[in-house]
């Protein structure tokens, strides 16, 4: 089964035939909202929205833990997550799609981890390369075969949120060797390796972060909605075709 998390812009996948939702409790709460199952091309596919099927979740008040637990629960064989970020490398321009294999993280105040009690030894997780490469690869090879172009590589800086950074932030990000600036990426891509979870990420760029581009002194919000909606055709194309390779 291949699992899915959609971000902003993709609260539902279209080209899912849906069999049945269903609610999955955790040790950790609620997930954003219930799991929708069902098949791509005759493959067993699940969905969850991360940010809730209505998009009220803000990015720091999700239960990444319960999420990431419920789809583990599931035994997927790779999750792939797509998320909407801001482009800081010049080439990062507003629809460009990339596949990160770096991330930086920013966040603070989440609950990011499965190991934080006292009841059994400290347990540490190697995090060198926190994406999957197998999954990564998948992604890839999703999208050569359905002829969307993607990036492959770069640095995703994990902001707080819910706001939007300033200039004087995105050049401290730059600094720091980011290339794409987000709110969704950390602790799910931590937590998804503390599972041992194949985990990849699809970045959909939606603007150019602030103060580069053409947003050097603002960022027009209606645009990245248009933006995402259009970018989204070819994320569902690549999933399309993730599936058949995941079939192979």
């Amino acid at each position: 089964m291949l699992a899915i998390i959609g971000g902003s812009g993709m609260t539902q996948l279209s080209c899912l035939e849906i069999s049945h939702r269903q609610i999955i409790r955790t040790p950790y709460g609620e997930p954003s909202g219930p799991l929708t199952f069902g098949k791509i091309k005759d493959q067993d596919i699940v969905f969850l929205a991360r940010h809730g099927h209505g998009h009220t979740i803000p990015p720091h008040a999700i239960n990444y833990r319960a999420n990431l637990w419920a789809l583990h629960s599931l035994k997927p064989s790779h999750v792939v997550a797509v998320a909407s970020v801001g482009g800081i490398r010049a080439d990062l321009a507003p629809g460009r799609l990339v596949v990160p294999d770096q991330i930086i993280d920013y966040t603070h105040g989440r609950q990011f981890t499965y190991f934080d009690g006292t009841e059994r030894r400290v347990t540490h997780v190697d995090f060198t390369l926190p994406y999957c490469q197998k999954t990564r690869a998948l992604v890839l090879k999703g999208a050569s075969n359905a002829n969307t172009q993607i990036i492959d590589g770069g640095v995703y800086a994990a902001m707080q949120g819910p706001r939007l950074e300033t200039a004087a932030e995105i050049n401290r990000l730059e600094r720091d060797g980011a290339d794409m600036v987000g709110m969704t990426g950390m602790p799910e891509t931590a937590l998804a390796r503390e599972l041992g979870l194949n985990y990849a990420t699809i970045a959909v760029v939606a603007n150019y972060a602030a103060g580069r581009g053409t947003n050097a002194t603002g960022i027009p919000l209606k645009e990245i909605y248009a933006v995402l909606e259009q970018s989204m055709v070819g994320v569902r194309n690549i999933l399309e075709h993730v599936v058949n390779c995941h079939g192979d």
